[in-house]
């Protein structure tokens, strides 16, 4: 099983706010659901996506301005990609993801994990 989840989960993202108590809660779902259906073989995951040009993004005040920030603060210096999140929930699907259960994996070019921005010449 997988979910989709964002960084306003673990983060308080300007804008967000209810979606991310929501998130939180299903994050702490897919950890506990991982544990109830361990025993039965069936493996349960989330992936946390970066800003993409979705519906849902379209519904947030300020989004299109989310795409541009996590570019610019993303260790690779791009756009999540829509192909970049199927290719995680394929392996996390196959039997390559085969022992990773209870995981939030992060899809976003490495923005969950920056620091503080810039420092490239310092």
């Amino acid at each position: 099983m997988i979910t989709l989840t964002y960084l306003g989960a673990e983060r308080a993202i300007p804008n967000y706010n209810t979606m991310g108590v929501a998130k939180a809660a299903l994050e702490a779902a897919t950890r506990y659901i991982a544990r109830d259906l361990g025993p039965q073989g069936i493996r349960v995951n989330a992936i946390s996506a970066g800003a993409m040009r979705t519906l849902s993004l379209a519904g947030i005040s300020g989004g299109r301005g989310m795409l541009a920030q996590g570019r610019a603060l993303s260790a690779l210096k791009e756009d999540t990609s829509m192909e970049g999140v199927a290719g995680a929930a394929l392996w996390l699907l196959s039997d390559l993801g085969r022992s990773t259960t209870g995981e939030i994996v992060h899809v976003d070019a490495g923005f969950h994990m920056m620091g503080l921005p810039g420092g490239e010449d310092t």
